[in-house]
């Protein structure tokens, strides 16, 4: 059943086809990140979803959505990053992609030992980001109490890649 809110994200997601490749269509969400009320009813429901210590965001797109949810939520923002780009010590976890591979990383000393975490991202696609991810953060000594996303690619099966990870999406396509 579609929500109020999940029918508003809809409405500010344009289809962009054959981006960035041939064949792919994809989910725009900078129109709903420019709609004020549309943007402040996703933070809202994000923020509102666990009780945290710390929100995690995973870059890029998930930075857009993660820092003012942390704010929301009167939690710290960490950020997963792609290797080379944070400054201090970092823990690393690689993963594969569709097309080759790629390494995350976080800063070693982001999390005291147990703190409860959420992960926010843009989209839930393959799973492969999020679940290198929940890795990532288990062994940097967080507990990651959940995914949360602003929209899930049912037809991907990410889900399936985070099995005993409470994983909640806004809007399922």
């Amino acid at each position: 059943m579609m929500t109020e809110l999940s029918a508003m994200i809809l409405e500010h997601i344009r289809d962009v086809p054959d981006y960035p490749q041939p064949g792919v269509l994809f989910k725009d969400i900078t129109p709903l990140l420019g709609d004020t009320r549309a943007f402040a009813a996703v933070v809202d429901e994000l923020a509102g979803l666990f009780e945290v210590d710390k929100i995690v965001g995973i870059e890029a797109r998930g930075f857009i959505l993660a820092a003012p949810v942390a704010y929301q939520a009167g939690a710290g923002f960490v950020p997963v990053r792609k290797k080379g780009k944070l400054p201090a010590e970092t823990l690393e976890e690689s993963y594969d992609l569709e097309y080759g591979s790629a390494t995350i990383e976080v800063h070693r000393d982001a999390f005291a030992p147990g703190e409860r975490v959420l992960i926010v991202d843009d989209v839930l696609a393959t799973g492969g980001t999020a679940e290198a991810t929940v890795e990532l953060l288990r062994r940097a000594g967080a507990q990651v109490v959940g995914v949360a996303v602003l929209m899930e690619l049912a037809f991907l099966k990410g889900r399936e890649r985070l099995q005993g990870v409470d994983t909640r999406s806004l809007v399922i396509v």
